[in-house]
């Protein structure tokens, strides 16, 4: 699968992977979420149809980011723990379209790619939270703030509802399998004042109005379905 390049700190080549590796990752993910457990997906319209645009999602259990992967109208590229990439997952996630990220550091190579996957109209699926949690956007890395500020992407904010009220019989890690969980896109929204500033008062802004775009819509998300 063709892959492109851009130019990194220090000149480095960073490799940006293609929608091509994503869309088969869609594939896979629409065949396992639908053939596991029954997604109930709801305003997928708001995702816009074309241009870069990043989906922000909250997280409180593992399979969220595939559910969204096999949920979304389009492919995403993930930015994804590099905790995750061992053994066999290390290739087929890379194959698949998604992004190693070091959350220890500010990862330049993962930041470059990310990048590269939004100036190229791609579909950038963030995290705010980091890490998995209690998925309610109470903490918000910068991250998020950092992304749309500086590609000047409309953030799309995504409730996963409905993966952690029960474990299963079969496997505990896991919610009981043909159960139904919610996907809910919400309204597209500039994470910018439109003013082109990226300092850091500019990003520590941008991530108030994120943290409460992204709070409201889960509230409302948690109304509609009744979760």
């Amino acid at each position: 699968m063709r892959r492109d390049s851009r130019r990194g700190e220090a000149g480095r080549q960073v490799t940006v992977p293609s929608s091509k590796g994503a869309a088969v990752g869609r594939g896979i993910g629409i065949g396992l979420m639908y053939g596991l457990w029954k997604p109930r997906v709801l305003g997928a319209w708001r995702v816009p149809a074309a241009g870069p645009v990043i989906l922000a999602v909250n997280h409180s259990h593992n399979i969220d980011g595939p559910m969204l992967m096999g949920t979304a109208p389009r492919p995403v590229h993930f930015l994804i723990k590099k905790e995750a990439f061992v053994g066999p997952l290390d290739p087929f996630l890379t194959g698949i379209g998604q992004l190693k990220v070091d959350r220890t550091t500010a990862d330049r190579t993962a930041i470059t790619a990310a990048l590269g996957v939004l100036e190229n109209d791609g579909v950038l699926g963030i995290f705010p939270e980091g890490t998995r949690g209690e998925g309610d956007f109470a903490s918000l890395r910068a991250g998020l703030a950092y992304f749309a500020v500086r590609s000047g992407a409309p953030i799309v904010p995504v409730a996963v509802l409905g993966s952690t009220e029960r474990r299963g019989r079969l496997i505990r890690a896991l919610p009981p399998l043909r159960s139904r969980v919610d996907v809910v896109f919400g309204e597209a929204f500039e994470a910018g004042d439109r003013s082109g500033r990226r300092t850091r008062t500019a990003l520590d802004e941008a991530t108030v109005r994120i943290q409460e775009r992204l709070t409201a819509h889960l509230e409302n998300a948690k109304r509609l379905t009744g979760r």
